[in-house]
């Protein structure tokens, strides 16, 4: 995948970023497709979908404003970098932190970061319910983001105390949202957040329906969240 493709794909999206960011792209997307015959990081398919399916749609979430007053943000269950190694590329002003459960994926990250030059990247290793009880990523980042790691009201108690008073947590959802939405509202009251309205993240020439949906911090997340490690997934909140 050349940088001319990328860079037509970013302009058909309407994408925005630095200038240097189809140069970027497609080193991370050479070393995906490499690293990704040795190691699971992503599920087969054509290159160009794959290039739609995970960098464009990780980086929609550029046109909509969320990220307008954005400094810091973590990526919590990264696993290939998406959203989080996207925006580092698109945006080099924010400080990303990349928090993964496998410390093979953090490598392939780290050698993302040094070929393309990335430097205000921090790679995490940790579980999301562990490193939610770290005093330096505790109540810390105007975002926390998540892309199709589990049902949002998983997802809100994996997210929210990483989130500041004031900040969000952003989650990439598609036609699931609707069964979860329930759930997932009275799981963010529990954590401090308010559920907001969803963004349409399209991505052009596909007809999948995919959002954004924003979680605003309005309250301090109980300290009794997140439970231990295992316990969000096997007893979620607000079902």
């Amino acid at each position: 995948m050349n940088r001319t493709i990328i860079a037509e794909r970013l302009k058909a999206n309407g994408i925005p970023g630095v200038p240097e960011l189809p140069e970027r792209l497609e080193i991370y997307f050479r070393l995906l497709m490499e690293w990704n015959t040795r190691m699971d990081l992503i599920a087969g398919a054509e290159e160009d979908e794959l290039l739609d399916r995970h960098l464009m749609d990780s980086l929609t979430v550029l046109k909509t404003g969320l990220l307008s007053e954005c400094r810091t943000l973590i990526d919590v269950g990264t696993g290939a970098g998406f959203p989080g190694m996207a925006l580092a590329l698109a945006r080099p002003d924010l400080q990303v932190t990349l928090l993964d459960s496998q410390q093979k994926r953090l490598r392939f990250l780290e050698e993302v970061c040094r070929q393309t030059g990335a430097e205000t990247v921090r790679l995490i290793h940790a579980r999301a319910e562990d490193g939610a009880r770290k005093a330096e990523l505790r109540d810390r980042f105007d975002i926390a983001a998540a892309r199709a790691l589990a049902p949002l009201n998983v997802l809100c108690e994996y997210l929210m105390p990483y989130v500041r008073p004031g900040g969000r947590a952003l989650c990439w959802k598609g036609p699931g949202l609707r069964e979860e939405a329930e759930a997932g509202r009275r799981a963010a009251f529990l954590l401090g957040g308010k559920m907001e309205a969803p963004l349409p993240a399209p991505v052009q020439g596909r007809d999948w329906d995919h959002v954004i949906l924003p979680i605003l911090k309005t309250g301090a997340t109980p300290k009794i969240y997140p439970r231990r490690a295992g316990t969000p997934k096997s007893r979620p909140l607000g079902g």
